[in-house]
């Protein structure tokens, strides 16, 4: 009617001049507003200059909320098959490659093993520039040269350090506009020598301690650019014989080793810190010594000998670990941001950390603008089995009672998706065990007790993917059981015994699962098991397609309803780093890194895949 009477002059009769050109304007509205004008669609967030466009891949987790899941649809279920290599990308550094690549306006930008940092053109993989990072000299690496990302917000590229320093850049040319410190100094405390020489492990060849350095992509938000540190849980990893094996026993040496974690925020645009919030705080990290996890398992932890031995290790915050592993996920109705802690220092060794070991292997949200705690859910108090919360947390909303409540999900390495309230942390429920558990919170014991999930988790730090309309989860799962032993020598001249605990590999079998798992009631939907267990990430579409890689090189297409492999190819590396999608001129891409991973012994290489529909 109301078009109509627009054509209509004031004799009453119908203009048609007017009214073609009205419907014209009309129909120019109703496409632009249903995003058909333009495929083009922006999010812009309050106070930021971060546009999510549904095109593009413009932060870790595509969005604030950590879904990891694309609208695009052009790749379905029904041409999947169709999809073959469009171009790759050889970066000339082959090491274990974790990262996720930002694309933004037609350029991919993707940092590399040792925080090199590359701008392609995201249509063809053409190199547009490159930066070459120098790390500190001596600098001792914690976990290997891997790091999970950039972020990339108002023309800067900000990148975090395996040698704990955060760098902005020119998005344009790749010239650092600024570099700062996050640590001044590494705190490097490897104790091998603690060790009786009649120890094996005291000749060992080792990796690991306490080396001070970077892994998470960073995340801007508000003008403001997060990172956390990560290599603070002291322990010394025991390398296997070979680069193609799994990493060996991870021990825990008794002293007062390591140092408190943190996550702090800078300004985008001089490096200044504006807060920093510590993983473990000065005064109540003990807690309550509570007898169980929150949800009620028990730890079967001896009480009252930590609450006698507490007063002896007064000083305990001041080498409490607790590293921050995951890119945080942002609320910015609520303003909160939520991330994972790592485990407490000495990892797997508590003589010298009586009590909770506050706020460790903990989901933690906190003001985005102050850094004031607002809550936190310690998975595993006084931690003994290295269970860090380290697969980023997502933002979904979930039934309760019949209504809507914003949550966050986080995928533990004790084989449990959790699930609660995103404003107050309470639990609203757990999942079904996504990976077999035995002995789950079992002490070592001298001849050895047989654990999984165990060190390397039921899910590692690898991120899940959300599909929100379907209500569901897709979690990356490993089985791989371990030995968990203790370890006690006598002491020299007079010195207390040395005692220390282990965990192995057993000479068992091992493998992956890839879990559907409902978010209205935690239950399992659909499974597929690996060959080998899985580590790398998990992306999600609106095509109805899950994408996922393997170790022994597979890529692989699934269909997010049934779980049925769609389409597989093979690369000359292990596949383990997260897939994401982007469009340009029409045409949807399936992006991955695809360079191994030495920890689980994964082949390591150099490339970036890939891929698109092929033409006919």
């Amino acid at each position: 009617m109301l078009m109509n009477s627009i054509g209509i002059d004031v004799m009453g009769r119908i203009n048609s001049k007017y009214l073609k050109v009205f419907s014209g304007i009309c129909l120019i509205a109703m496409l632009a507003a249903c995003g058909l004008m333009s495929r083009q669609k922006n999010t812009v967030i309050p106070g930021d200059d971060i546009h999510f466009s549904s095109l593009d891949w413009p932060s870790y987790g595509r969005d604030y909320s950590n879904q990891r899941f694309s609208p695009l649809s052009q790749i379905d279920r029904t041409n999947v098959q169709n999809l073959s290599l469009a171009w790759q990308y050889q970066s000339g550094v082959k090491a274990t490659f974790q990262a996720t690549p930002i694309v933004t306006n037609g350029v991919m930008y993707l940092s590399l093993p040792f925080n090199h940092v590359v701008a392609l053109d995201a249509r063809n993989g053409k190199e547009l520039w490159r930066y070459q990072h120098a790390r500190r000299p001596d600098w001792k690496l914690c976990c290997g040269p891997a790091n999970r990302g950039v972020a990339v917000s108002g023309g800067k590229v900000f990148i975090g350090t395996v040698d704990a320093r955060l760098v902005a850049l020119d998005a344009k040319s790749g010239k650092v506009l600024w570099d700062i410190n996050v640590v001044e100094a590494n705190v490097v405390t490897e104790k091998q020598e603690a060790l009786n020489r009649s120890d094996p492990n005291s000749s060992a060849k080792v990796t690991g301690g306490t080396g001070i350095g970077m892994a998470m992509a960073p995340v801007v938000y508000k003008n403001k650019v997060m990172i956390g540190v990560t290599g603070v849980g002291y322990g010394l990893h025991i390398d296997n014989p070979t680069s193609d094996a799994p990493l060996g026993a991870v021990i825990g040496v008794t002293g007062r080793y390591g140092r408190p974690g943190f996550l702090a925020v800078y300004d985008v645009n001089t490096g200044r810190k504006v807060w920093q919030f510590d993983s473990i705080p000065q005064e109540g990290w003990e807690g309550t010594f509570t007898q169980t996890t929150p949800d009620g398992v028990p730890l079967n932890r001896d009480i009252a000998n930590e609450r006698a031995t507490l007063s002896q290790y007064a000083d305990a915050a001041r080498f409490g670990g607790g590293s921050v592993w995951s890119t945080p996920a942002i609320d910015p109705k609520l303003n909160l941001l939520y991330f994972g802690t790592g485990n407490p220092s000495p990892q797997m060794n508590d003589i010298s950390r009586p009590g909770d070991n506050l706020y460790t292997v903990s989901l933690v949200a906190l003001d985005a603008d102050s850094g004031e705690l607002r809550w936190y859910y310690q998975q595993v108090p006084h931690d003994l089995w290295g269970y860090d919360v380290a697969s980023p947390p997502a933002l979904f909303n979930v039934k309760v009672a019949g209504e809507d409540v914003p949550a966050v999900g986080q995928a533990g390495k004790t084989g449990w998706f959790y699930v609660h309230d995103r404003l107050t942390g309470k639990l609203l429920f757990k999942s079904e065990a996504f990976v077999p558990q035995e002995n789950l919170f079992a002490k070592a014991t001298k001849e050895g007790t047989r654990i999984f999930p165990g060190i390397l988790g039921g899910s590692n730090w690898s991120p899940v993917a959300v599909d929100q309309a379907g209500q569901q989860v897709f979690v990356a799962g490993i089985h791989a059981p371990i030995k968990y032993t203790l370890h006690e020598t006598p002491g020299k001249d007079g010195q207390p015994p040395i005692r220390y605990a282990s965990s192995e590999p057993l000479e068992e079998a091992r493998w992956g699962l890839l879990s559907a798992i409902s978010l209205t009631d935690g239950r399992i939907r659909w499974q597929q098991k690996t060959e080998q267990p899985l580590i790398g990430g998990i992306l999600a579409t609106a095509g109805g397609l899950l994408f996922m890689g393997e170790g022994n090189g597979n890529f692989n297409a699934y269909d997010t309803g049934s779980g049925s492999l769609l389409w597989q190819t093979r690369a000359d590396a292990g596949v383990n780093a997260p897939p994401v999608s982007y469009e340009i001129d029409g045409v949807q891409y399936i992006a991955v890194a695809a360079g191994g991973n030495s920890i689980f012994g994964y082949k390591q290489g150099d490339n970036l895949l890939v891929y698109s529909l092929s033409k006919k």
